[in-house]
């Protein structure tokens, strides 16, 4: 996991956000490949193996999309460097065509396919509930597998910086996006 990555996160025990403490174990370059985060609210620690931070309840995806990277980068909207895009469930497994389309745009990958493991571009959370701090990313895609809970389409909306984009597969926007487009298959909200 890239260790800029670290400053986004949030302890997803049930109290106020907090931030987490890295207590990193190995480090390659600017990756944490092994190591601790800890919540200074609730002392819950997180393991760092692998570059893989596992908060505990999440269901690996099978990596299943009926979307293109070409696609979430036109969703998106982003242009220029920097900051953190968030892909939840299928679309995961876009991550590497996404990170060739956004080059300097960090991608946090939630609940991917249960063999992916952090690489340069992308950082691997596993969870059962959105580990991100409140407005703090450029965009988030949910997949179809994440966009159907509503409770994850809310949690990854609240995530994406005001007046930047939330892309669904399948489901339902939350209420307090502005609607930009939808078909059966997709929409994408303005947050």
């Amino acid at each position: 996991m890239f260790i800029e990555l670290t400053d986004l996160l949030r302890c997803t025990a049930d109290h106020a956000e907090s931030y987490l403490v890295l207590l990193p174990g190995r480090m390659e370059g600017r990756q944490v490949v092994t190591g601790e985060l800890g919540c200074p609210v609730c002392g819950r620690v997180v393991r760092l193996v692998d570059g893989v931070a596992d908060f505990g309840g999440g269901v690996p995806s099978d990596g299943r999309t009926t979307l293109t990277a070409e696609a979430l980068a036109a969703f998106l909207g982003i242009s220029g460097p920097g900051g953190y895009v968030a892909l939840l469930g299928g679309v995961t497994s876009l991550a590497e065509e996404l990170g060739k389309l956004l080059p300097d745009v960090g991608l946090a990958l939630i609940n991917p396919a249960a063999d992916r493991t952090s690489g340069l571009a992308a950082g691997v959370l596993r969870a059962g509930r959105c580990p991100l701090k409140q407005s703090c990313l450029r965009g988030a895609v949910l997949g179809a597998d994440a966009a159907r809970d509503p409770a994850w389409v809310a949690q990854a909306a609240g995530s994406v910086l005001p007046g930047l984009r939330v892309v669904g597969e399948s489901g339902t926007p939350p209420a307090g996006l502005e609607l930009l487009g939808q078909t059966g298959q997709c929409w994408v909200g303005k947050r």
